[in-house]
């Protein structure tokens, strides 16, 4: 455990250290993935109104509009996948940090429970010390 926690303690500080950083990138990366999402909607919807006055029959149409709905609903899609994703990061997240968490928290007990032995067994030395002090005034007080 005091191995597991001096790596997570130096994990924490390297974390910190670019955080900010990577923060950044990934926000960047994430806008870039959506804008480049929102760019494909947008060409196919524009295929589509340039399709609309080429189509005369009924079932041209339907199609269209069956299309249209199809994109729409692709691109409501793309936005709860995007919450979703975010969602499943902070709970990856969240365990990673519970798990590190733990293994402090273990830390910790252990340390605690190393005190609590350690000063019991200073409490017996000094009981002991002063016993074996008594005995010995005791003894000088009994041979004068």
């Amino acid at each position: 455990p005091q191995a597991a926690f001096a790596h997570l303690a130096l994990a924490f500080r390297c974390d910190v250290f670019t955080l900010r950083q990577r923060v950044q990138v990934e926000k960047q990366a994430r806008d870039a993935a959506e804008e480049n999402i929102q760019e494909e909607l947008g060409q196919c919807q524009a295929a589509l109104e340039r399709l609309r006055p080429s189509c005369t029959n009924p079932g041209c149409k339907e199609t269209l509009e069956q299309l249209q709905r199809s994109l729409a609903v692709l691109a409501a899609a793309v936005e709860r996948a995007t919450s979703a994703a975010e969602k499943l990061g902070a709970v990856h997240q969240e365990a990673r940090m519970s798990r590190a968490a733990e293994v402090m928290v273990q830390h910790v007990e252990n340390l605690k429970r190393h005190h609590m032995r350690e000063h019991a067994e200073l409490e017996e030395m000094k009981r002991l010390i002063q016993q074996n002090s008594r005995n010995r005034q005791l003894a000088e007080t009994q041979g004068e």
